[in-house]
């Protein structure tokens, strides 16, 4: 089984998700000896956001002229994506940060999304081409919004929901903290729940492989 183990929280030692993901992979580690566990850490050695130049690695932009480093960015997305696609499992630490995922991860994503490699155009349209991934998502949240007055205001696990799904992927679930924000009690508690899901999260992982 090949792990893709991704972290983009900036909190270093104080995050939640960064915690999350690790007793995630810890979890698949202990059910699944033969395991291979991939990591990066976005935060640590950060993915560059798409400029025309970066995006002409993968996409037609019209760009043709560039410089040494710019090669070394369609290297770097070459690398990226075919580490996506050789995964079996993703496990994603995911914050939330002004109601949406972090910039970090959101420059991974544009780098993975290439046409021709993770999805396709067809005449009905866009189609993935990952199908058979499992992802786990270990989110974090200062308040909450997975139900209530704020849940409209969910652009991070909607968002990464409809990402994988774009993708092919429809076999995604959360581990999910709430309430980062709301004191050291709440926190707890909420981290607590998270970490009680993660059992039966891989114990499904494992029936299913």
């Amino acid at each position: 089984m090949k792990v893709l183990h991704i972290d983009s929280s900036i909190m270093g030692k104080d995050s939640i998700t960064r915690d999350l993901t690790a007793s995630i992979v810890a979890h698949i580690q202990a059910s699944n000896p033969d395991a291979h566990v991939k990591r990066r850490d976005l935060a640590d050695q950060e993915v560059r956001h798409l400029s025309g130049s970066i995006a002409a690695g993968f996409r037609q932009t019209g760009n043709s002229d560039f410089s040494s480093d710019i090669l070394l960015e369609h290297q770097l997305s070459e690398r990226l994506v075919t580490e996506f696609l050789a995964s079996e499992v993703l496990v994603i630490g995911a914050p939330m940060y002004n109601f949406s995922v972090s910039t970090q991860l959101k420059a991974w994503l544009d780098r993975v999304a290439q046409v021709g490699r993770t999805f396709k155009y067809t005449e009905r349209g866009p189609v993935g081409l990952c199908s058979g991934k499992r992802v786990f998502v270990a989110s974090a949240r200062g308040g909450f919004y997975a139900e209530g007055p704020f849940q409209n205001m969910d652009f991070q696990e909607s968002y990464l929901k409809a990402f994988f799904g774009f993708l092919g992927i429809d076999d995604i679930e959360f581990v999910r903290a709430e309430g980062a924000s709301k004191g050291e009690q709440i926190r707890d508690k909420g981290v607590t729940l998270a970490k009680n899901a993660i059992t039966s999260a891989v114990a499904h992982l494992s029936a299913a492989h």
